[in-house]
């Protein structure tokens, strides 16, 4: 994966770059500020490059209403071989509301407030992330999360990270098989968005890099608690089938060393792909909910359990600050006059309708350490701990 630029607009959106993988930020991830930001190379408006909305405000958040907690998961090591009797058929992926094991997350949320916060080297930065880089897995037609057990129900996806997962993956496999495409190997999640098709070959474009942040949007970490183990979630909206023209919402964008445009220096014939110049590829950016409500580790729609802060604070009704996750997206092609095509829209050929699925499972111990060292603390971390 090429190293790219760092950008930020007037909103606050920034975007850095660290260890030669792209590192674009989200709308308010960084307002947390220190002078460990990087210095802007480049300005444009993008805001239009996230593909998640805000919700409603919501009140403040005390330490004590976040009192669920997380997981002790069972691990066996990668490539184990699945216990179902060869007379008992495997379980059948639940879908609606799926409710916490509530005695799982509060052994988690008990040993997460139990830990105490690691030494911190000298020179570490002060942006409230920890992040998992993944490489492509495999492509399916196949999601978990909206057609559990029901293989080739849906668009192609292409996923990253937990290399079992098909249509029939429920939380238990994933810690059961546990071989990754992602760093650290403690991550045990899945991550998927649809397939991009080149429109003139009909061919996939598969990405070269998907970094996943794990990070405050807030500056204040009160009641900041841990990710539930097997919690899942969408973010953007698979129907929307919208054109996409410069400065459009929810866009792909270049990204880029030096001077340039996020919106590329040409676009393509339908107004909605942008050509990239320089050294430049496609990226595309997607921020989930912080907040959870603290019960349910799915809803039927797989948004109404979780929910956007406001300001420093939850909304009530979801109560418990998680970290949220932020897809980095990179895909290693520069533009073509004949543009792209998302799975989930190939008639209308726009990006309107770039989605992405989370079923998180981390080890976690390893969970419960980032979250606490690196979100509550506010301290920068990369795929292996404190970043200098």
């Amino acid at each position: 994966m090429n190293a790219l630029s760092i950008v930020r607009n007037k909103w606050g959106i920034t975007a850095g770059l660290a260890a030669a993988v792209v590192v674009v930020g989200a709308a308010a991830v960084y307002l947390s500020g220190g002078d460990t930001e990087p210095k802007p190379t480049n300005v444009s408006n993008a805001a239009g490059y996230l593909g998640a909305e805000s919700s409603p405000s919501s009140p403040s958040l005390s330490a004590a209403s976040a009192q669920p907690s997380a997981t002790a998961s069972a691990r066996a090591g990668a490539g184990a071989k699945p216990s179902t009797p060869a007379d008992q058929p495997p379980p059948i992926p639940k879908a609606g509301w799926i409710p916490v094991d509530r005695a799982a997350w509060n052994a988690q949320v008990a040993a997460y407030n139990a830990l105490k916060i690691d030494p911190v080297p000298a020179g570490v930065g002060n942006l409230a992330e920890f992040r998992a880089d993944c490489t492509y897995s495999h492509r399916l037609p196949d999601d978990p999360i909206v057609a559990p057990g029901l293989p080739g129900a849906s668009h192609m996806h292409s996923f990253v990270g937990n290399k079992a997962v098909k249509a029939s993956t429920v939380a238990s496999d994933l810690t059961k098989f546990t071989a990754t495409t992602c760093k650290p190997v403690q991550d045990h999640s899945a991550y998927w968005v649809p397939t991009l098709y080149d429109n003139a070959t009909n061919k996939p474009v598969e990405t070269t890099g998907f970094r996943v942040y794990y990070r405050a949007l807030s500056k204040d970490s009160k009641g900041q608690m841990p990710m539930p183990s097997g919690l899942r979630m969408i973010s953007g909206d698979a129907k929307k089938k919208k054109p996409t023209p410069r400065g459009a919402q929810g866009q792909f964008y270049c990204a880029f060393y030096g001077p340039g445009d996020l919106d590329g220096i040409a676009r393509s014939t339908n107004g909605n792909w942008p050509i990239c110049g320089g050294n430049a590829t496609l990226h595309f950016m997607m921020q989930f909910p912080d907040c959870w409500d603290g019960k349910n580790l799915d809803s039927p729609n797989h948004k109404d359990h979780v929910a956007y802060g406001s300001g420093n604070a939850c909304p009530s009704s979801h109560p418990v600050k998680i970290p949220a996750i932020t897809f980095d997206i990179q895909y290693g092609v520069k533009g073509t006059p004949a543009g792209y095509y998302l799975s989930s829209d190939k008639e209308g050929k726009s990006a309107s309708s770039m989605h992405g699925d989370a079923f998180v499972m981390w080890d976690v111990a390893t969970m419960n350490k980032r979250t606490k060292n690196c979100v509550f603390q506010r301290r920068t971390c990369d795929n292996n701990g404190y970043q200098k």
